[in-house]
């Protein structure tokens, strides 16, 4: 946001420097990110001086050029080539000598250089209007008042204006600050915390009157929800023309290109004051009657920019008997606005709803001065005195009558905020006890009432227009601010103590898998917890009623809260997909949220995603696809790293999974994993498989923790054993592994599946496990008597239990 520091002086009379000014304000919230220098005129006229022509004679190499002699103040007349028609001896003219810097109507710049045209020499250069930026005119060069005395500076003939512009970066929440106004009240507030007392000024509408009742609005609010404040007058007899150079310099020193008196003066007053205001011809309006409503869905309008746009039925529109003029604190419509020939107005002041505005502006794409302030919250006690001062400057620079009385819609007054202050809660929040005179002192520069005093507290009045400051917080941390964070006392002793925390914290926890997987290759991803509420439909899992959506989203793709991380994840993986980069490995810890009939929920989730080959494609190694198996070794992995290996596993009954297990401590679920049905990633633009885990975290972080075992390695060497079972095909491993470990629980340590075998030459529904069994005895070396009973006693219960048998 742009603040002109001449137009700040207007508010606050102070001879600081730029520097000690930008200095404060950003102490005091308002970061000057930098400070520009500004002139009326580009250059400021700097190296042009009135010149006098004592002689003009005919080039004698050049019909339309002439020769000339020109005194600019110096001990000797210099000599000027021009070519202008109105040149003539005897007068007094703009010199530009040689080294001056002029710019042209595109900013770009060229100096002015000692040369020869046509064989005669030409020392400077005689200027007109546009040459040097004072207008449009290059009918001839300027003719300046003969009474001015040659070689004296045209910034003096011309009083250019020189200005130094803050750009501050604006926090969203201090809508109160959108304003030269607000920047200035928030200025007097930390010199007086100085002790520099400066009054405040602000502009006069006391010379505000009627002249005629001829032209009256009837206005209408039908939608006093989205209207809460409505002011219009009209005025009558205005010419529409160029704004006097005050004015186009206050706005071009913002940024602002002048259009016309009428326009200039409503930007003026949005800069000034903070309060949006429009501007009708008044004679377009038909029926004479402003109404404030929503339309129909699919109404087109065309707005001032000349593009028709179709209204949704939430858009507040500004209308007439015939239809839409406006949209309400955004921008104004093609047919209503003013023109060269405009002669009566009606002025419109408002106050409307953020949320409604911003809605509009969003769903419309459009962004304004106007919906930028209404959209954060302004002032609604100011909109009368805002179209005052713009109906002044109006009659002032446009001529004309005020022709109607003031019509004020305000049926429900926005009453000011009440916060209770307590002394002891603001020092513990500052870390300092300040004077409770100087906490009064804060506030009043800030305008807040003292309602009620006591020893421990203070009853306040926050004024309307401050919407950030709500609560008793919110005053502490202007109290600091002003105060100045700099000004609070830190002690040069540093006292800290040691807290005993538990090994199984969370943040622990996720460090640990966090550093397990990034060693097996993963990278964590971090998604939006905003999502689109159509993800549900792809999922039985997700139930619509469960969603949490937001009141003011800022697209319908992120509306809602995720009921799950798949399909962030799944987002991810496609648009990495979709940039060449197709081996992937991602996981992330995040949160869920649910809007269930006993509540909120928000529990936490570990999830893995897995997709593409196994690893880089190499000449030192075939490409290979990840699968199943791959992929529940990194489950395993993480659950391990926890000790958590004693679970049990089931089909997993999730609807997202095409194939997957569920694994269980006890009745507590752990974790569902598998491979991701094609319907879904097809959804998201994804062709090749994508493996997916999602751990319950918070069972997790319950369950580990316990006390750490230790065992001695054993000094007695281990024995293998192998078994290739020929068992029927609905036989899974994990059958053979129960057996095994009920059948021999002290000596057998490992259990493994080192190969199956389904084909030619087993008989019809078999297949061949290949089993591998570790046995060891850590007191003692076991012989081969001890081992053949155990691998007798296994062969006998694989037989009894499964049918196995040995091939």
């Amino acid at each position: 946001m742009k603040i002109s520091y001449n137009w700040l002086k207007q508010f606050i009379k102070t001879d600081w420097t730029s520097e000690q000014t930008s200095t404060l304000l950003t102490d005091l919230g308002l970061e000057v990110e930098g400070v520009e220098k500004f002139q009326s005129v580009k250059g400021g006229l700097e190296g042009i001086v009135v010149g006098h022509v004592l002689t003009c004679v005919q080039h004698p190499n050049a019909d339309r050029l002439k020769v000339t002699t020109v005194d600019i103040g110096t001990e000797t007349p210099i000599q000027i080539v021009c070519g202008a028609a109105n040149i003539a001896a005897g007068q007094k003219v703009p010199v530009a000598t040689i080294g001056t810097t002029l710019y042209d109507a595109d900013g770009n710049s060229f100096v002015i250089k000692k040369g020869k045209i046509r064989d005669q020499e030409s020392h400077g250069m005689i200027c007109a209007e546009d040459e040097l930026g004072l207008g449009t005119s290059h009918d001839g060069i300027m003719i300046l008042n003969e009474d001015l005395i040659p070689g004296t500076s045209a910034s003096q003939v011309f009083n250019i204006e020189n200005d130094e512009v803050f750009e501050i970066g604006l926090t969203p929440n201090r809508a109160d600050a959108m304003s030269h106004m607000g920047v200035a009240r928030d200025l007097r507030a930390g010199m007086l915390q100085k002790n520099i007392t400066t009054e405040f000024i602000t502009p006069s509408v006391s010379n505000f009157r009627v002249d005629k009742r001829i032209l009256k609005m009837d206005i209408s609010i039908e939608n006093p929800e989205l209207a809460p404040r409505y002011c219009g007058v009209t005025i009558s007899g205005i010419t529409v023309k160029p704004s006097p150079d005050w004015l186009q310099n206050r706005l071009k020193s913002i940024g602002i290109t002048p259009k016309n008196n009428i326009v200039d003066i409503t930007n003026y007053v949005l800069h000034e004051l903070g309060q949006p205001l429009h501007a009708f011809d008044a004679a377009k309006i038909k029926g004479n009657k402003v109404v404030v409503k929503t339309l129909p869905a699919g109404t087109k309008f065309t707005t001032l920019d000349d593009v028709e746009r179709t209204l949704h039925e939430e858009d507040l529109m500004i209308c007439d008997e015939n239809g839409p003029m406006c949209f309400a604190g955004v921008l104004g419509g093609k047919n209503s606005g003013v023109k060269e020939n405009t002669s009566t107005l009606f002025l419109e002041s408002a106050y409307f709803n953020p949320v409604s505005v911003r809605k509009t502006a969003k769903r419309h794409t459009i962004s304004t001065d106007a919906s930028f302030r209404f959209e954060r919250g302004i002032d609604p006690t100011i909109t009368e005195y805002a179209l005052k001062r713009a109906a002044n400057l109006i009659i002032e620079l446009a001529g004309g009558e005020i022709t109607s009385d003031i019509s004020d819609f305000y049926p429900k007054k926005m009453e000011d905020y009440s916060v209770v202050l307590n002394f002891n809660k603001t020092a513990k929040i500052i870390g300092e006890e300040l004077p409770k005179e100087t906490i009064k002192k804060i506030l009043a520069s800030l305008d807040i009432k003292i309602n009620s005093v006591s020893d421990v507290a203070l009853g306040l009045i926050i004024p309307n227009y401050r919407v950030d400051v709500q609560r008793e917080i919110d005053v502490i941390e202007e109290i600091l601010r002003v105060y100045g964070y700099n000004n609070i006392s830190f002690s040069k002793k540093l006292n800290a103590s040691i807290a005993k925390a538990p090994r199984n914290e969370d943040y622990k926890m996720q460090n640990i898998v966090g550093g397990l997987l990034t060693g097996l290759g993963f990278n964590e991803m971090m998604a939006n917890s905003l999502t689109s509420p159509d993800y549900i439909k792809l999922s039985e899992d997700l139930k619509e009623e469960f969603n949490i959506t937001m009141l003011n989203p800022l697209s319908r793709d992120l509306s809602s809260m995720r009921q799950s991380l798949l399909f962030s994840g799944l987002e991810a993986l496609s648009y990495n997909i979709n940039r060449r980069a197709t081996d992937l490995k991602f996981y992330e810890f995040g949160k869920t949220y649910h809007k269930l009939p006993s509540g909120y929920e928000e529990p936490k989730h570990l999830t893995l995603f897995v997709t593409g080959n196994k690893t880089p494609e190499s000449w030192t190694n075939t490409q290979k696809a990840s699968d199943f198996f791959l992929f529940k070794g990194y489950v395993e992995a993480v659950l391990s790293r926890f000790g958590l290996q004693k679970t049990q596993g089931q089909p997993t009954t999730s609807d997202i999974f095409a194939e997957g297990m569920a694994l269980y401590i006890g009745t507590e679920k752990i974790v569902d994993f598998g491979t991701i049905k094609k319907a879904i990633t097809k959804a998201l633009d994804i062709k090749q498989e994508v493996f997916y885990a999602d751990f319950n975290w918070n069972a997790i972080l319950k369950l580990v923790g316990g006390k750490i075992k230790f065992t001695e390695i054993p000094k007695y060497p281990e024995v293998r054993r192998d078994l290739a079972l020929l068992v029927d095909d609905s036989v899974q491993f994990d059958s053979i592994y129960k057996i095994a470990r009920q059948t021999e629980k002290a000596l057998l340590k490992k259990i493994d599946l080192f190969d199956v075998y389904q084909g030619n030459n087993l008989p019809e529904g078999k297949k061949s496990y290949a089993v591998s069994f570790t046995i060891q005895d850590a007191s003692k070396t076991l012989t081969d008597v001890q081992i053949d009973k155990i691998m007798s006693k296994l062969q006998k219960n694989f037989e009894t239990e499964i049918g196995a048998t040995l091939r």
